[in-house]
Order: structure tokens, then C-alpha cells, then sequence
């Protein structure tokens, strides 16, 4: 007797974030059978103050840093009158209402762990930390890239109070210090903002060059001045000038408050208030660290600070434990994946929300890779062989080398552009393969 044919399919998702969230919103569209594993006791991912799952890096004063309306999910705006950059309860509430809302929250099994993913011929066994496991057709990986800090290397030559920006949370427990915050990333900037108003000083260490934009001009968010101003096929040089024309009539120079303007292509660094905490003299700014000595640090410009403590905004290493070593697609700090989502050897594994975009909202681009990837699943669209998509990875690879700095931060970099076009040419050759 034969066993019958199997017509649903049933699809793992790692993570309740927002990744997981849409991936599993189109998966469950299209009838599939899907289990969402989420470490923690709620859905949100890393806007979840306080988050049990011991890997949210939210901080009381955080925001979103990308406008409302081109962050959120392409079918699913933000309420009525919600404040043009939502703080983090608001993003809670928004994911959580999505999750109601297209019936993902009874999907998700809260608290737990998943241990191991392993495959078994054409599906993929989901091993739980307490012993349950199941079988999927498909895993979505969808578990984020912030919970994992990367510490720099002179970390314990630090006498003073250290901790990474992961686990800030309040200024209050830094009143009267002496602090440096180390980077430029948005934690860091948010954190030095946050802070200044009750040390004894804050400065804030940047090793690379870097434009610090006005989050507002005319009355409205910088990005909706630019995306007017802004033609695509402007030259990056060109593009550059208009950024650092419309930094400078309301900043200045970079150079007159201890930066240095980038003359490539850089992650968009911006903040409602912290230039002003320069113009009052609250924050002030250094270049990178050549070495620390007890409580004083050395700068590249041969000066020497003496700080009660440092908080390290040095960014995250991805993290895959439950992935053995073969199936982890790391290449230094990059993922080499065929467009961001698919392993190029293992059919049936995806990997959702593992970017960081470039002047954009990284909620919005999850719905461009959940279609894609609910496709896949269901063999609406087919995929090249390995040497085809190797060589679309090294496509991307070469234009981020062209235009972004080299160091690990760019790591993810996801230029939001370029990405849908390359994205767009996949589907559609993959639709016509799969018909052909």
C-alpha cells in the first residue's frame, strides 16, 4: 500500500520577530502548515523592552530611526496618528497587532528553544531544548542578528565600568561619570544622546568618517527631501554632495565637531538631538582607540582620555547555534546567501530579515523576501544551480565593496535598491523556468 501524496506543506519559522512574523503571515496565506519557534514569552523580537528571550537590545528611549510609513509592512500601515518615528511600545503593539491580525499569534510556541536544525533527505528535523522535535518540509531562519555582541579586543585592559550597548537600558546608573561611548551606529548615537543629560561628560569615539543628517528638514523627515532631490541614476558623488550640502546648512561641517566627513558610500547616521548636545558642549567627540590602560584610553590623534565607563556600541556577530558548522553560511561577518534568503546548498533552508538597509526600513523589505520565499516553498518560482547563484552573490558583493567601507559593521549592508532589482530579475526568471 502506498502512502499518500503529501499536498500541504509544512514550514518551520525560528523567531517571532518581525521577520518571522511576515514569513509566516504569507506561509499560512497560501495554506501551509506553519509553526512559529519564538524563545521568549511574546511576539516582537528586539522591540520588546526587557525582552525575556535574554537577546533584545531595546532600550528605554529607543525609536524607530526610518519614517512609520515607509517602515511598515506594505498591506499593514501603522494606526491612524502614530508619531512619525514610533518609540518601541509602539512597535511592540504594532507586530503584535499583526500578528492578530493575520492569524500568526496561535501559530507561535512561545518559550522554546530551539536546539537543533538537522536535515533528513528532503525535510528538515526541528529539535527543541526539551526533548520535543518535528518534521518540516521547509525552515525559515528568521532568529535575528542583535543578540550576540562583539566586544573590541581591549575590552579587559579597562578598569572602569564596561558594558556593551546590548545591555543599556537607563542613563540614570551613569549620573555624574565620566563615559565614552564607543561608535556611531544608531545605538550609540541614541545611547550618547540619552546619557549626556545627567554624566559629568559624554564623548563619543568614532573611527570612521561619518555625516551626521538632520532627522528633519522643511518640517518633514529627511528621507521624503531626498527621495525628491535624489534621481536614480545620479552618480553616488553627486548624491554625496546634496547630502553633505543639505548636513552642513543645518550642522556644519562634520570636521568642526571632531568628525570626518566620509567621502564613500556610509550607513546613514542620524539623530532628532544630538547635534545639539555638541552645540551645548554636553557631548563631545574623539577619534578611534589605539590602546586602553586602566581607566585611560590613547586616541589615534595622540590624545588621552580618563573615563569612569564605557559603553561599546560595537555591534553583533550572527549567531546560528542550533545550525551545525556545515550548514552555517558565515564568510567572515557576511552571510553568503543567494539574495539574502537562500542557502545556496541546502534546498528547503531560508533565512529571513538578516540585513541591515541602507536608508530605509528594514520591515518593509521582510514582505519582499517572504513572498519570494513563500513561493519557494511552494515551487511557484525555481531557483538557479549553485554556480549561477554564486555568481549573482558575488554581483552584490562587488557593487557593496564599490560603494560601502569594508569593515564588519557594513557586514549586512543591504542597499534597498539594488537589492529589488536584482530580487525582481530572480523571480521573474524563476517563474519562467518553473513554467517553461
Amino acid at each position: 500500500m502506498t502512502s499518500p501524496v503529501q499536498t500541504n506543506k509544512r514550514v518551520a519559522v525560528i523567531g517571532a520577530g518581525a521577520a518571522g512574523l511576515c514569513a509566516a503571515k504569507y506561509l499560512l496565506a497560501r495554506g501551509a502548515e506553519v509553526v512559529v519557534y519564538e524563545l521568549g514569552s511574546y511576539v516582537g523580537g528586539l522591540w520588546v523592552y526587557n525582552n525575556d528571550s535574554g537577546l533584545g537590545p531595546a532600550y528605554r528611549s529607543l525609536h524607530l530611526n526610518s519614517e512609520a510609513r515607509v517602515t511598515a509592512y506594505q498591506d499593514f500601515p501603522f494606526p491612524e496618528g502614530s508619531p512619525l518615528y514610533p518609540d518601541h511600545a509602539a512597535v511592540r503593539r504594532y507586530l503584535q497587532a499583526y500578528a492578530e491580525r493575520f492569524d500568526v499569534l496561535r501559530h507561535v510556541r512561545f518559550r522554546s528553544r530551539v536546539e537543533a536544525v538537522t536535515p533528513e533527505g528532503e525535510r528538515w528535523r526541528v529539535q527543541l531544548a526539551d526533548g520535543h522535535s518535528d518534521s518540516f518540509d521547509a525552515v525559515v531562519v528568521a532568529s535575528g542578528h542583535q543578540g550576540t555582541p562583539t566586544h573590541p579586543s581591549w575590552k579587559d585592559d579597562f578598569a572602569g565600568e564596561y558594558l556593551h550597548s546590548h545591555s543599556y537600558r537607563v542613563p540614570e546608573p551613569f549620573k555624574d561619570k565620566r563615559v565614552l561611548v564607543v561608535g556611531m551606529g544608531n545605538s550609540a548615537v541614541d545611547i550618547a544622546a540619552d546619557i549626556c543629560v545627567v554624566t559629568q561628560s559624554t564623548t563619543l569615539s568614532s573611527r570612521s568618517p561619518v555625516l551626521v543628517m538632520p532627522r528633519m528638514l522643511f518640517g518633514v523627515p529627511t528621507s521624503r527631501v531626498l527621495a525628491r532631490l535624489e534621481k536614480r541614476w545620479m552618480p553616488w558623488p553627486v548624491r554625496r554632495t546634496i547630502r553633505e550640502v543639505l548636513t552642513r546648512i543645518v550642522h556644519g561641517r562634520m570636521e568642526q565637531w571632531g568628525f570626518v566627513t566620509p567621502k564613500s558610500r556610509t550607513h546613514p547616521t542620524s539623530h532628532p538631538s544630538l547635534m545639539a548636545h555638541f552645540v551645548w558642549n554636553r557631548i563631545t567627540a574623539k577619534p578611534g582607540i589605539t590602546r586602553v590602560q586602566g581607566q585611560d584610553v590613547h586616541f589615534t590623534d595622540g590624545s588621552v582620555g580618563t573615563y569612569d565607563a564605557i559603553i561599546a556600541g560595537t555591534g553583533y556577530a550572527v549567531a546560528l547555534p542550533f545550525l551545525q558548522p556545515s550548514l552555517v553560511p558565515l564568510n567572515g561577518h557576511h552571510l553568503a546567501l543567494f539574495l539574502r534568503v537562500v542557502h545556496p546548498r541546502q534546498k528547503g533552508l531560508y533565512f529571513a530579515g538578516m540585513f541591515n538597509v541602507a536608508g530605509g526600513g528594514n520591515i518593509r523589505m521582510m514582505d519582499d523576501q517572504a513572498q519570494w520565499i513563500t513561493g519557494l516553498v511552494f515551487g511557484d518560482e525555481a531557483l538557479p544551480d549553485e554556480a549561477a547563484m554564486r555568481a549573482v552573490m558575488q554581483e552584490e558583493q562587488n557593487f557593496l565593496q564599490r560603494h560601502y567601507p569594508g569593515s564588519a559593521r557594513y557586514a549586512l549592508e543591504l542597499d534597498p535598491t539594488f537589492y529589488r532589482q536584482q530580487l525582481a530579475r530572480q523571480r521573474q526568471r524563476g517563474r519562467l523556468t518553473n513554467h517553461s
